[in-house]
């Protein structure tokens, strides 16, 4: 699983629409469908119920979007930590 998936999980889950979601993610739809189904793939449970006239969350998909958004945060945090250490390690090291 990767950042990119959670990002486009998120995005189609808000969206509950694969184009809207690509064009707010600015890619192509078919990468995002890609994305989703190896997060799918990885996961080994269907995130999303798809026809032709609808998208819809699983009840997995439903579970694993409350989840998300604290993975994401925490992710970011976690990068902006590793920023701030470096940052100050320059400092000391001039």
């Amino acid at each position: 699983m990767e950042l990119r998936h959670l990002r486009c999980f998120l995005a189609v889950a808000e969206e509950l629409h694969f184009a809207r979601a690509a064009e707010r993610l600015h890619i192509e739809q078919s990468p995002l469908s890609r994305a989703i189904k190896e997060l799918e793939e990885d996961l080994g449970v269907r995130l999303f119920i798809r026809n032709s006239r609808s998208t819809r969350l699983s009840r997995a998909g439903q579970v694993f979007k409350e989840s998300v958004p604290r993975i994401c945060t925490a992710l970011q945090q976690a990068r902006e930590g590793a920023d701030l250490s470096a940052c100050r390690r320059r400092k000391q090291t001039r």
